[in-house]
């Protein structure tokens, strides 16, 4: 009787105890279905090993089962709409997705995005507290960033959703910059072995972009500066031109008129005015020359510059628009 009564009581106890464990453990039951029976491609273990994920955070990348995709399949993963170009997403309790990007002038975009992804997954799972934390530590580590291009991101976000703005600090911090504060350094640990693999990453296709923007300012500067030389010396020209005119006239005048002695007088004085006329003449031509050689090599970088935003721009075309 009483090992039936005992037996009893344990039945019951299982039944209320059950449902109060599987809450308890729900996490960790969903990683366990998420990775039963998963292989990670070569490609995507290439990211987690790239990155250099620590085991635990491997573990949480190959959870949501990420997927390296082109952009008709992106596009249809990651609808959230968004208005400036989207590299990955991650999608709560579904998945991570990242663009594929196959230009090898951005050779480690995959692993910056990788990393940055699934910083959000793990910036998910941090309990209340220990988030709270970890914006503090991010917010200050903000607060004393130089990096505009950062600062401009993280606007741009801000003017989005203010809320979104930790998460996104929590991922950016982590993958772009090199020197931050001890704490949030030794924090990241526990997801990077080596984080600054990461940011070399960054830095390496961030380079792609600043090098070809940096040249097209350059050009733009001498392609300004030569115009301003050229519109000045055509006016010039225009009033040499016409000063030319009036002594020609003038000498034509005085031989018309039998004043020999007048007329030979201001032949000398006219050839010098046309030969320095000619000279303006000659550096005119070399400058529009130059100007000329300069355009074809601006643009050649510009239309680069295009083809790097259009190999990692995602978004679909809009109708009626360029």
């Amino acid at each position: 009787m009483r090992a039936r009564k005992f037996l009893s009581i344990f039945a019951t106890l299982f039944v209320v105890l059950l449902p109060v464990v599987g809450f308890w453990q729900r996490q960790a039951i969903f990683d366990w279905v998420r990775l039963r029976g998963y292989m990670p491609s070569e490609q995507v273990a290439s990211l987690a090993t790239n990155t250099t994920m620590s085991n635990s955070m491997r573990r949480l990348f190959y959870v949501y089962h990420p997927g390296i995709e082109d952009k008709t399949t992106f596009n249809k993963s990651c609808r959230d709409n968004e208005q400036t170009i989207v590299l990955g997403c991650y999608v709560d309790r579904i998945g991570i997705h990242l663009l594929d990007v196959t230009d090898s002038r951005l050779a480690g975009i995959e692993e910056v995005t990788a990393a940055h992804e699934v910083l959000h997954a793990a910036y998910a799972r941090l309990g209340t507290l220990e988030r709270k934390e970890v914006d503090l530590m991010t917010s200050m580590a903000f607060s004393a960033l130089t990096d505009q291009r950062i600062k401009d991101t993280i606007e741009l976000y801000r003017k989005q959703d203010p809320s979104i703005v930790p998460n996104e600090l929590h991922s950016i911090l982590g993958t772009e910059m090199r020197n931050l504060p001890a704490d949030l350094e030794d924090y990241y640990k526990q997801y990077f072995t080596d984080r600054s693999k990461i940011v070399s990453y960054s830095e390496q296709y961030e380079k792609a972009f600043t090098e070809r923007k940096n040249q097209i300012v350059a050009y733009d500067a001498q392609l300004e500066s030569l115009k301003t030389q050229i519109d000045s010396l055509q006016s010039k020209l225009e009033k040499s031109a016409a000063s030319l005119s009036a002594q020609r006239a003038q000498l034509d005048a005085e031989r018309a008129a039998g004043n020999i002695a007048a007329y030979n007088a201001g032949v000398s004085g006219y050839n010098k005015s046309v030969a320095a006329y000619n000279q303006q003449i000659d550096q005119l031509t070399a400058l529009v020359a130059q100007f000329n050689d300069i355009v074809p090599r601006r643009n050649a970088i510009a239309s680069e510059e295009s083809d790097l935003v259009k190999a990692i721009d995602s978004r679909e075309t809009v109708p009626g628009k360029q």
